[in-house]
Formats: C-alpha cells, structure tokens, sequence
C-alpha cells in the first residue's frame, strides 16, 4: 500500500481526446491550473490524442497569394467573454482586430437584389419601425403581418400547453409572432447562417431563449426590442450606428483564427500532443478506477481522468461499451454538413460597391448559396490591395443534396449566383472549397432535456467530462469555455480522489 506521500507524488495521467478548439483549451487549461498551483498539487501527466494531421479542428486559415482565407469560422463574439479572456491570458492581445468600422451592416437576397437589412433588425424582428416599413425585403402584407406583434396577446392557451417557457420550434414562434413572410425572408436566412439549420425543427429555448423572455416579460416582441435598443443607445437615431451595433461586437485575429489555436498548441509541453492518433476504444476498469483508452497506434493508455472533445457521434460511439444509455443519447443529437469556399477576384471583376459585411439568402430562393461574407470588407488584411475575397457557404439541413456536387460544379453553382446578386464579371483568381461533413450540431427540439440527460448520466462517470459546440453553445466562445470546465472539474474530481 502506498504511503500518502507516495500518494501524493505520482503523477495523475488526464487524456484529452479531440484536437479541436474545445480538446486545446481543455488541455491548456490543465496547464495553466498546474502553473497556478505548482508544488501545492499532484502532477498531471497530459496527453492529447488528435485523429487528424493537424491540431484545431474546424478552425483553419490559409495564406494564398497574399489572400488570408478563413475555412472555418472567420470571428468570435466578444458578448461571451470565454474567448476573449483566453486570448488575452495567452497573450495575443495585439494580435486582436475589430471588424472595419465602415460598412457595418449586412443584405438579404431577393430576387437578383442585395436588399439592406433594415436599421435595428434584430435576426427577427425589428426594433425600429421607419427602416423597417422603407425596406424592400418585405412586401406591405408581409409588413402589415409583423407590426400585428404589437397587438398580438402574449399566447393563447392550447389544451392546457404550457405558455412560452414551452420548447417552440424558431418557426411556430416566428409565424405566430410575426408571420410567414418574416420567416421566410428574415428569421430563417439570419439563424440559418448561425445554425444551418431547419427553423421548423430548430429549438427555441436552445438557441434564443430571451425571446420568449422578451415576449413573456413585455408580450410584444417588437416592443421589447425597441425598449432593450433605447436602453442600449439612449436617444441617438443614428441609423448607421443601429446597423452596425451588433457588429462591433466581432473579433478576429490579424494573420486569422487559426492564431488562437497555434497559441493553445504551443502552450502545451512538448510530446503532449498526438497527431494521427485516433482514440479507437475507451474503457472503465472499475477495479483500478481507471480508464483504458485504445489508439489507432496500438497503444493501451490507463488514465485516472478522461476529457472528450469529440461530435457528439463520435463521443458515443467510443463510449457505448461503457454507458450504453449516455452513447444513445450523445447519438441522437443530428449534425447538419456544410462547405465553404473562398474565391479571390480583383475588385473591379464585381459590380456591386461591396459596402456591407455580407448578405444572407433564403432558402425560398433556390439558390447554392446559404449566405456570403464579403471577407476581405469585414476585416482588414485579408486581400491584396486592389482585390476582394468572398466566402460563401453552401449546404446546411435545408440543402444537403448540394455537397453531393464536385468542387468544381459547387464553384460553378455559387458563381452563377454571385453573378446574380453582386455582379461578378470574370472568373475568380482561384477558389478553395473545404467541405465539412457533419460538423453543425443541430438543436433541435428537446435539446435542452437531452442535454440535461447527458449530465445526469456523467454524474455516474465523475472522471468523465465532454466538451464541445454540441451541448450549450455552437460558437468559439462555447466551445473554450467548455474546454475549460471540463479540464476544471476533472482536476477538481482527481483533487477529491487524492484526499480520499
């Protein structure tokens, strides 16, 4: 039997599997939290195991031909500060910029038109009611449809259903609100450009709970957005402020995203990272209170701590010899696929003044793409002088038969479009498609129940933890912050094991 000291000198190995953002801040933050509180507790020896050639994940920058071409996502939001912080303890505080200060608003596609969205259109509904009645995105029943909110009861009861605290689909709460046409034309482009989803399918309470909360605490939606936009701006009715307000709230990096996670890979100790390495099997040996975990290397690693960064398929299917009710669970969380492609073009090949962000298409439409983000306008360095880099997005759960094209025919789709709606007039200097295959969780309804299933089942695994963009939060902020509660609450589980 060992003595305490003994105990208390051997080194605890923690296994983070997955590479992505979520699996590097996990792991970084086992380094940081060993920094902190060198000498005062046991060692951790880290391992993390990536299956890929490359740490990061979805997160991917390239640099071609003077171009900065984002494959994954090109920003994160500065309103959710787990991000933010992590940059700023890595010391990549210079290295953050700000959208470009001038432009800053985006379109909607109707037609062959890139029509403005309107002055305090907030994803829904509008929080201003002249830009919103003077825009040509809506016809004048559509309009008449969305300004009903403003009379509309709170909700009536159903056969004893609930009031809005009730899981809703974004689309019943949309056309019950506002009407079909706001959720043709608005609502589904704008949330399917953050969540590639179906609206019909899409919770609610999972993705933007503070509108019900808007609608319960002041019944009508547009008032409430008003109200939360005076408190926001105070009196000030300028409508180019208004329209860039959310936009100030986006960050990048100078040289792209891909700079945070080199800066989370170069933190970690040299050896702790495994490239090629897939985690092909994990198991609990009860007796030794351990976890065993099979590589694709044919290495058995023992583990007192295990963090899975992984989709959420992927997690359950390493996990379904273990807890077979956790993997069902895990399993049933759908994933939406996606590509991006890049195309680089000298400015005076398009027509359009390009004095936006981007524009976002509906899928009444039928068109390729999803949404396009003119990249080389919503931050600086990121095309030669003289040039503009696109990016647009294609696939997603309402067109997934489009990334059943070659490269070459979704290039050509998505410049017949651009042709169409900003006046692209010779072939692109290149374009880069990078295709990602179930990569978007989808939160469908009875997300939020699920995921509070998958929390009680941990509870049975405590030197189990998941991270990743499938449980409370797609973006960049939410997958570092849980990276980081994971590596948190493992360490605090492996600090309660040593005091036993």
């Amino acid at each position: 039997m060992r003595s305490e000291a003994e105990n208390t000198r051997r080194a605890r190995r923690v296994v983070v599997i997955g590479g992505g953002l979520s699996g590097l801040a996990a792991a970084h933050r086992f380094v940081e939290r060993q920094a902190e509180q060198r000498g005062s507790s046991r060692p951790v020896e880290l391992i993390l195991l990536e299956a890929s050639a490359r740490a990061g994940g979805i997160v991917r920058t390239e640099r071609r031909d003077g171009f900065l071409l984002e494959a994954g996502p090109d920003a994160f939001i500065r309103e959710k500060p787990a991000a933010l912080e992590l940059a700023k303890r890595l010391g990549l505080d210079s290295r953050l910029i700000e959208t470009n200060p001038e432009h800053r608003r985006s379109f909607v596609a109707r037609g062959r038109r890139l029509h403005p969205t309107p002055a305090g259109f907030q994803l829904v509904a509008p929080s201003r009611l002249r830009p919103f009645f003077a825009s040509g995105i809506f016809s004048w029943p559509g309009k008449a449809r969305m300004a009903l909110d403003l009379v509309l009861p709170r909700r009536a009861r159903r056969g004893g259903a609930g009031d809005d605290t009730d899981d809703e689909s974004l689309a019943s709460f949309v056309r019950r609100r506002l009407g079909r046409e706001a959720l043709e034309r608005m609502a589904q482009p704008m949330v399917g450009g953050i969540y590639t989803a179906d609206p019909e399918l899409l919770s609610l309470r999972a993705t933007m709970p503070r509108f019900l909360e808007m609608v319960r605490a002041r019944r009508s939606l547009i008032l409430a957005l008003r109200s939360s936009a005076h408190a926001a701006n105070g009196d000030s009715d300028d409508s180019r402020a208004a329209s860039g307000a959310r936009y100030n709230l986006f960050l990048s990096f100078d040289e792209g995203m891909q700079v945070l996670t080199d800066a989370l890979a170069a933190r970690l100790p040299r050896g702790t990272v495994r490239l090629d390495t897939r985690a092909e099997r994990l198991d609990f040996d009860a007796p030794s209170q351990s976890w065993n975990v099979e590589t694709s290397a044919g290495e058995r690693l023992a583990a007192d701590a295990v963090a899975v960064a992984l989709p959420a398929h992927v997690a359950a299917e390493l996990l379904r010899a273990t807890d077979t009710a956790l993997a069902s669970e895990l399993d049933a969380i759908p994933y939406a696929s996606s590509a991006t492609v890049n195309l680089a073009f000298r400015r005076d090949a398009i027509a359009h003044p390009l004095d936006g962000f981007g524009f976002v298409v509906p899928f009444v439409e039928r068109r390729t793409v999803l949404a396009c983000t003119f990249a080389s306008v919503k931050f600086a360095g990121r095309a030669p002088e003289g040039h503009a880099l696109l990016r647009a997005f294609v696939g997603g759960a309402l067109q997934p038969e489009k990334l059943e094209s070659s490269d070459d025919e979704m290039t050509a789709a998505v410049l017949s479009d651009l042709n169409d709606l900003v006046g692209v007039t010779s072939e692109p200097l290149f374009a880069s498609v990078t295709r990602w295959p179930r990569s978007m969780p989808q939160y469908h309804l009875g997300h939020l129940a699920r995921v509070a299933r998958i929390r009680e089942r941990l509870r049975a695994h405590p030197s189990l933890r998941l991270a990743g963009n499938c449980y409370d939060g797609t973006g960049v902020p939410d997958c570092v912050r849980t990276g980081e509660a994971a590596a948190d609450e493992l360490l605090e589980t492996l600090a309660d094991d040593a005091h036993d």
